[in-house]
């Protein structure tokens, strides 16, 4: 069956709709000061704990004040490990605002009168009554299980709300221009992912990413793994040389989310795994700087929010190697799911 037919590819190419609105709704939000916390805790599971990873990074890289994520599971289990007598906001995270681990969690945080809660989801749910902000993202919302129109959304909500936070002002302007250079990469860069996933030689995938992006490096991971079953891990930069790296041959894919502050040195570690054998794709800032077709997957010149569009290659790779390697292996139960199978439930 064509890939129109299924509701993942669609989510995907459409999403950018949900960008937009996101932004939107941030923008239109009342936010409490930073200024007001001694700490911010972004917390959710699966898909959203590695949207927290990212979110916490640029978090603190922005407004210079203590960040961290956590799963929703050990916020509500292991507190004692996490949460201090600082005030602290608490940042929820749930595609379907019903994620059991992360509503317990926030209703525990409530009742013990840490702070306060912001909450960053498709639905309007329960999660959303414990919020004292409620950040709603209805575009996001989606049919398939594997998370990509609705991690997408909420993870452009959660930099723009960094950026609000920081009083980036600059930021959020520049990040207006996200669903039209979205839409420019979703449709230049289809038929490169396409070959990436559906070449079924490569049977081992690698997402480097380091700073704001291993969050999303984990993301991509995960859609390899759950729509393909096939082996995908994520690794910093430079942790990729101390051990990992033995993985690498002419069977490996390992894709890049180069850093503009770090480029010589991911780009160094890119150029030894394409050296051991490795497919090297390289997901940039700046078409003008990369020269051959293993960059394929870059994006156009810079802008603020860039990030949001470099997790695009690994969810159409991801997309692609499920609808042909679901041919030769078993395809995770309702991960691509088709556009005449409607769900019959959320997940979180």
């Amino acid at each position: 069956m064509e890939p129109i037919n299924y509701h993942t590819y669609n989510e995907i190419k459409s999403q950018t709709e949900a960008w937009a609105q996101a932004l939107d709704v941030v923008n239109a939000s009342a936010l409490p000061k930073a200024g007001d916390y001694d700490q911010v805790l972004f917390s959710g599971c699966g898909s959203t704990y590695y949207l927290s990873l990212a979110a916490a990074a640029l978090y603190q890289e922005l407004t210079g004040r203590t960040a961290r994520a956590v799963p929703g599971g050990e916020l509500l289990l292991n507190s004692q490990t996490i949460l201090t007598d600082q005030k602290t906001l608490l940042v929820a995270i749930s595609r379907s605002g019903t994620t059991t681990e992360t509503v317990k969690a926030a209703e525990k945080f409530k009742a013990e009168k840490r702070g306060d809660v912001v909450v960053i989801s498709n639905y309007d749910e329960v999660l959303s009554r414990l919020a004292d902000v409620n950040i709603v993202i209805d575009k996001g919302q989606e049919e398939s299980v594997a998370q990509t129109r609705s991690f997408a959304s909420m993870y452009v909500a959660a930099t723009a709300f960094c950026a609000k936070m920081a009083g980036r002002e600059d930021l959020l302007d520049a990040m207006a221009k996200l669903p039209e250079v979205g839409n420019w990469v979703i449709g230049n860069y289809e038929s490169y992912s396409k070959s990436l996933g559906e070449n079924l030689s490569y049977d081992r995938f690698y997402f480097l990413g380091s700073g704001i992006r291993y969050g999303l490096a984990c993301e991509v991971n995960l859609k390899m793994k759950e729509m393909t079953l096939t082996h995908s891990e994520p690794f910093h930069f430079l942790e990729f040389r101390h051990g990992p790296m033995s993985m690498v041959n002419e069977n490996a894919v390992v894709i890049g989310m180069v850093s503009e502050s770090n480029l010589s040195h991911e780009k160094a570690v890119l150029n030894e795994m394409q050296a051991l054998g490795g497919v090297v794709p390289r997901v940039d800032e700046a078409v003008e700087r990369l020269p051959g077709a293993q960059d394929a997957l870059a994006q156009r010149p810079r802008f603020g929010g860039r990030d949001a569009t470099q997790r695009q290659g690994g969810f159409r790779i991801g997309n692609h190697a499920a609808h042909r390697r679901a041919s030769v292996a078993a395809a995770p139960d309702g991960c691509m799911m088709r556009r005449d199978e409607p769900p019959d439930r959320h997940h979180p």
